[in-house]
């Protein structure tokens, strides 16, 4: 299927590696012009020159998410690089797992406010774009609990009202907003190779709860990622998409 995606201009933040990286090189090849962003300037040199040998222009940048003042110039410049904004997508999290101060406020400052100052800075070049989408990565961890607390998963859920509230509340401009939420995504330099590594067992284990017998791929998460941005997704706004391989248990109405 063609995603219509030729020539559209798309901004990934955290997009040099796992599901990030693999959510740019889709873009790419399905023909996006992308900006992408992310604190270690040699690993956006590296993206940016991969994406620049699929044939289309890329763009990258160093930022911190929690810098909201740099973030969203950074956002601003990459628009004005790429000529235009289309697609933003917000994918950069901390991944804190601890229930220490720290963990909670990178949580707060990465994976929300980051999130929120990341999509308000794209709305106004979003508004000028025929087919504007929004597309936040968040996690099952949101939607069911499994374990301890987390601050990853509460700043997570914390996201959900609000892509929902953009959605209602963008629709008359003709600018969507939705989530993907990935079940266990491996790949390696992941959280789950570093758990394979230097726990085997419990990865083992891990791997055993989801019904498929393996975990997801960044690719597999990127698929839906791109389809909801993609005007293909034209009339889809307002949804949290679970891509999981079954792992979850609660219905979804």
């Amino acid at each position: 299927m063609d995603l219509d995606l030729k020539g559209k201009n798309a901004i990934v933040t955290g997009g040099t590696r796992g599901i990030g990286r693999a959510i740019a090189e889709l873009l790419a090849d399905e023909g996006c012009k992308v900006a992408l962003c992310a604190r270690n300037k040699s690993a956006v040199d590296e993206t940016v020159a991969a994406l620049a040998g699929k044939g289309v222009a890329s763009w990258g940048g160093v930022a911190d998410v929690a810098d909201i003042k740099a973030l969203r110039a950074w956002v601003a410049e990459a628009a004005a690089a790429l000529g235009g904004l289309d697609i933003f997508v917000a994918n950069v999290s901390a991944l804190a797992q601890s229930m220490d101060d720290d963990s909670w406020r990178r949580s707060l400052e990465i994976d929300i406010m980051g999130t929120v100052a990341g999509v308000e800075a794209a709305i106004p070049f979003l508004d000028q774009s025929k087919a504007g989408a929004i597309v936040v990565v968040g996690t099952t961890g949101a939607v069911e609990i499994a374990g301890p607390p987390r601050p990853y998963a509460s700043a997570k859920a914390a996201l959900v009202p609000y892509v929902k509230a953009l959605a209602r509340n963008l629709a008359a401009k003709n600018i969507r907003a939705n989530m993907v939420s990935p079940g266990n995504v491996y790949f390696k330099g992941g959280v789950w190779n570093v758990l394979e590594e230097n726990n085997p067992r419990l990865f083992q284990t891990m791997v055993g709860r989801n019904p498929m017998g393996r975990m997801g791929t960044p690719a597999e998460v990127a698929n839906a990622v791109v389809f909801l941005a993609s005007p293909r997704a034209s009339f889809i706004t307002g949804t949290n998409l679970i891509v999981d391989g079954a792992l979850t248990q609660r219905v979804q109405f």
